[in-house]
């Protein structure tokens, strides 16, 4: 047989373990003990300023942090993570910072301090992706991990997802997988911006570069007529989008190299067929061409071709 305990014993055993075993440390003190841990809140905080105000900024981001993460709902809360974030920076802690500034606009979208705080981790990201990172008190700098600075940007942009600073952050990771060579990274990031924010100042050029990129890998003879058509078409959409841009010329300029280089591989085509005594095959390509095309060179071998083989 099985026993069962009382539901009041059950909760009576429960309340006893934890207030047994004591509060973690480390947690959050719920919103329901609001006025016990505002004081306790405002009490560490006072501790943290002491410190910050005597020039030992290393124990006032400890003050700091543990009072933010353990008081989140205290008075002074959303001031103690942006002074964390503050004194980070200027030790020259550019993640710890960025990571603070990043806790502060998960907490506090209310705060006075949001729009800085949000610039600040702008800029960071930014000064990440162009490798200006301070990375000790003697001002050495380096270059973070590609993906790091990925996810710096792509935290910026989604704490303010259709701003201009949104737009920016998304661009540039495009811009550094681009930089890379990450072809297909960079593609997905462009063709993100252009999806989320097709009216930003940086979609068009996020469109324009897709047909480039595309236009390289065909270059590289990376499946070579599928990344031309691919870039044709984002060089199209591109000129349907954004009609007098100022790369619209430009694209069309692209638009003509890829074409011509798809008749010049059509008139490749007839005249291995050609020369291999398939004359059926080759007299289809030559017949393309000519329908394509006006004039110029391609146009006229492939008329006099047609007519060495009788039509």
């Amino acid at each position: 047989m099985i026993y069962r305990l009382p539901a009041i014993a059950l909760l009576s055993a429960t309340a006893f373990y934890l207030f047994s075993c004591g509060p973690d440390p480390d947690m959050p003190i719920m919103a329901g003990n609001t006025q016990a841990a505002a004081q306790e809140g405002e009490k560490l905080y006072q501790k943290a300023k002491q410190a910050d105000d005597a020039g030992k900024s290393n124990d006032a981001i400890k003050l700091y942090d543990k009072m933010a993460t353990r008081y989140p709902f205290a008075p002074s809360a959303a001031q103690g993570r942006y002074r964390q974030a503050q004194l980070l920076e200027q030790k020259g802690e550019i993640v710890g910072s960025f990571e603070a500034y990043d806790k502060f606009l998960s907490h506090y979208q209310g705060s006075g301090l949001y729009t800085t705080a949000l610039n600040r981790q702008a800029a960071m990201a930014q000064s990440a992706a162009d490798g200006d990172v301070k990375t000790s008190m003697l001002g050495l700098k380096t270059k973070l991990p590609l993906d790091k600075t990925v996810e710096m940007l792509g935290k910026v942009r989604d704490n303010a997802p259709k701003s201009a600073t949104a737009s920016k952050a998304q661009f540039t990771i495009g811009e550094l997988y681009e930089q890379k060579k990450k072809s297909k990274e960079a593609i997905v990031a462009y063709r993100q911006l252009v999806r989320d924010q097709p009216g930003s100042s940086q979609a068009p050029e996020a469109l324009f570069r897709v047909g480039v990129i595309l236009t390289a890998e065909a270059d590289r003879g990376n499946q070579n007529q599928a990344n031309l058509d691919l870039a044709s078409e984002a060089f199209n959409d591109y000129l349907i989008q954004y009609p007098g841009h100022s790369r619209n010329a430009e694209a069309r300029k692209f638009i003509a190299g890829v074409s011509s280089r798809d008749l010049q591989k059509s008139f490749d085509i007839a005249e291995f067929y050609r020369k291999t005594g398939k004359a059926e095959s080759a007299k289809v390509y030559y017949r393309d061409i000519v329908k394509r095309t006006q004039s110029g060179s391609l146009h006229d071998q492939s008329r006099a071709r047609l007519k060495e083989l009788g039509e």
